[in-house]
């Protein structure tokens, strides 16, 4: 937050004098009722002492423009701007807000109440407007929309100035949500009006208690806003929290072992797209491709031995290494929301002929995307440089794919997948390029888990071992 700049507060100092100026010479027109203007004072000042606020805008609303605007119809422009500034005097004798800020908002509410109060007055005599009249209603209702659109405008401005919030933004957060209640208000207005023009100040009693009533429930929609607001900003969190926990534990192991983010890259990018050429929907090659990313994060379990070793691995070792998708599993089976990618990852080293593992699971009981994961891992395995094997070409692992097809990896995949390589150039057949932090793409990954009401990563399946 920086300190406003010099003509800034020149400005709105011209436009409190300014406003002080022509109240003074149009005061004599103005209709100087003591008893309307105490209680519409009074009403304005209590209902601005309970105003509500929205913490994200850094704005108060307060009732207190709702008889502000009833000042501008029952007695004119100048007791309205009267009105006003008395309001936020006492209200920042409470508040205690910097002087800068008393300063913009007595610029304000001395300007609007009297720009608008004597257009109000000027277009009612061209017209020869009464409160009986069709028209009248109409300019009250107007009037009122045009001061709220003065105000909020002038309020918008010197936010922007101050902290650089956009005005569409600050209307997103602090004039849209309410638009409903303004327009209620609006019409109080209009009722107010008309009733005290016909039955005298007494009537004001009853827009006291509107106005409350009014102020209370404005004070609930601004809090039930507020509160909808810290919910999507700590839900925005604990998506960052949960999905960068999975990226930094994939960049550790990776540390560890120099293959998995590529390899997890290249093999999310294989799984992305095999997923779109079987016909596969959206939601579901975006499930191929997370899944691809984390699908080997259960290698956290390997000792160094295994991770870093060049020997054959000996029946213990193997049982451990069996192992690493149940575990990966149950990694990701506590993230809220990855449970489907808990299922793919615990299933994608399963077979065709069932003599997969950690479950023994056979053919179509795989989930289609756990094959497309074992077919995209397989190739990749194959023709990585950095592999711990010696790489083969495209064509060679091709046909290893081939000869496994039904009984190690699903047959039809496989072929969608080769179909895919020979329209492909040598880079994207060998993975090189496969980039982690591209394909892991975090901040779109965070705002899309955030905000989703119905994410596609729902719901756990129990995980067998």
């Amino acid at each position: 937050m920086r300190r406003p700049s010099s003509p800034v507060l020149a400005l709105n100092a011209a436009i409190l004098v300014s406003a002080a100026v022509f109240s003074v010479l149009t005061s004599p027109d103005a209709n100087w009722n003591l008893p309307t203007l105490g209680v519409l004072l009074g009403l304005a000042i209590a209902s601005d002492l309970m105003a509500a606020s929205i913490r994200s805008s850094k704005l108060k609303v307060s009732g207190s423009f709702l008889a502000i605007v009833v000042a501008m119809v029952l007695l004119g422009g100048a007791p309205a701007a009267l009105v006003g500034v008395l309001t936020i005097t006492a209200g920042w004798l409470k508040w205690r807000e910097k002087p800068h800020y008393l300063l913009a908002n007595l610029a304000s509410y001395a300007a609007f109440p009297l720009a608008c109060g004597l257009l109000f007055d000027l277009i009612r005599d061209h017209y020869q407007l009464d409160s009986g009249d069709t028209g009248f209603p109409a300019l009250v209702f107007g009037t009122f929309v045009l001061a709220l659109a003065v105000n909020f405008t002038m309020a918008a401005l010197y936010t922007r100035h101050m902290d650089g919030s956009r005005v569409a933004v600050t209307a997103r957060r602090a004039l849209v949500p309410l638009l409903i209640s303004d327009m209620v208000a609006a019409l109080m207005a209009v009722g107010v009006s008309e009733v005290t023009l016909h039955l005298g100040s007494g009537a004001l009693a009853l827009f006291g208690v509107l106005l409350l009533a009014f102020q209370h429930l404005l004070a609930a929609l601004l809090t039930s806003e507020d509160r909808a607001e810290d919910l999507q900003r700590r839900t925005e969190q604990l998506a960052s929290l949960q999905v960068g926990l999975l990226s930094a534990m994939l960049r550790t192991l990776d540390l560890r072992d120099r293959m998995t983010a590529r390899h997890s890259a290249a093999v999310a990018r294989y799984a992305r797209e095999i997923a779109r050429a079987a016909g596969l929907s959206e939601p579901e090659q975006e499930l191929a491709h997370t899944a691809g990313l984390l699908h080997d994060i259960g290698k956290f379990v390997f000792p160094d031995s295994i991770l870093k070793g060049n020997s054959r691995l000996t029946d213990d070792d193997y049982e451990i290494v069996k192992m690493h998708p149940f575990h990966g599993a149950q990694v990701l089976a506590q993230i809220e929301g990855y449970g489907p990618v808990a299922n793919i990852v615990l299933a994608h080293h399963e077979r065709i002929d069932g003599t997969g593992y950690p479950n023994g699971m056979p053919g179509k009981q795989i989930p289609v995307i756990a094959r497309i994961i074992s077919v995209a891992d397989t190739y990749d395995v194959m023709t990585s440089r950095d592999s711990y094997r010696k790489p083969v070409t495209s064509q060679t692992a091709i046909a290893e794919l081939r000869r496994v097809s039904g009984t190690q990896l699903d047959g039809e995949l496989v072929e969608v997948f080769v179909k895919i390589l020979e329209s492909k150039d040598v880079a994207y057949r060998h993975g090189e390029d496969a980039d982690f932090e591209t394909e892991l793409a975090l901040d779109r990954r965070v705002h899309e888990y955030a905000s989703s009401e119905e994410p596609l990563l729902t719901g756990l399946s129990h995980i067998s071992r």
